[in-house]
């Protein structure tokens, strides 16, 4: 049997605990939380019976549980538990809700679990980014592109339209243009456009086509090429460009360019030793 392991993580920025179970088989009795529990299944089957209502859950299910609401669960199958979920206390939901809708009202959700991949996707990268620690400004957006579509499809109605703020966009870029070399918070890009952080995310993305991260992450990769291609060591180019963690730096350049940041160097230097041999032939 796989040996049960259960690690927490508190992510003091955004106010909100992560954790996962790996290799559970013990049921949990019907029990409720205080808080908020969004959570998805990775491998493994369950019985749950949440509002008077029962289900078969699988991996790929994303499980809301609203504070005080009554839930337990049990295993099926022979393939222990793993899974994954983030604790929302009311009072963060009630700021995080606020912004997003534009009303201090505490969501309610009408399923306990829905299969959406989108859903699922956003989950699990902003689980990931809380467990490994990220001090990067994207688990903000992707926190708020999860609970936007969560009360979207799932939650009470509200205003859906995505204001053009031209403007406040083209300030915004011009901000990380300037200031990609530091450690950027989303609260500046807010504070320089004049948005609150659910209209920035939802706006920036309707006219830039990706997030402001990403927006940002293209900007860095685009100058460390221009260092790489005039022979800077990859960890120099990172740390010139915005990139604390070679790790990070390195996972990125690999995503957009689909080399490492040395192969993308060798390449240059290959070129210019070649037109040096060449010179010398002469």
């Amino acid at each position: 049997m796989k040996k049960e392991i259960k690690t927490a993580v508190f992510d003091e920025e955004l106010r909100i605990e992560a954790y996962r179970f790996e290799g559970t088989s013990q049921p949990f009795p019907n029990h409720f939380h205080e808080y908020y529990v969004i959570g998805f299944v990775e491998r493994g089957q369950r019985y749950l019976l949440c509002r008077d209502r029962e289900y078969s859950i699988h991996p790929g299910d994303v499980l809301l549980f609203q504070p005080g609401e009554n839930h337990g669960c049990a295993q099926t199958g022979e393939e222990t538990l793993d899974y994954r979920g983030l604790n929302i206390t009311k009072e963060v939901m009630e700021k995080l809700a606020k912004e997003i809708t534009g009303q201090p009202k505490l969501p309610g959700f009408s399923h306990s679990v829905i299969r959406d991949e989108e859903i699922n996707g956003c989950l699990h990268a902003l689980h990931e980014s809380i467990m490994k620690g990220s001090s990067e400004f994207d688990k903000e957006e992707q926190l708020y592109q999860l609970l936007s579509l969560l009360m979207q499809r799932y939650g009470q109605p509200f205003c859906q339209g995505i204001p053009e703020c031209g403007q406040e966009i083209a300030r915004a870029c011009r901000f990380m243009e300037e200031h990609y070399r530091e450690r950027i918070f989303l609260d500046q890009i807010c504070r320089e456009a004049g948005l609150s952080k659910s209209t920035l995310l939802r706006a920036f993305t309707r006219t830039k086509g990706v997030t402001p991260y990403c927006y940002l992450q293209n900007i860095r990769i685009g100058a460390a090429r221009k260092l790489l291609e005039q022979g800077t060591a990859p960890v120099e180019a990172a740390l010139r460009t915005g990139f604390f963690d070679q790790s990070h730096f390195t996972n990125y350049f690999n995503r957009f360019i689909g080399l490492s940041p040395g192969a993308y160097r060798e390449i240059f230097q290959k070129k210019t030793e070649e037109a040096g041999g060449e010179d010398n032939g002469k």
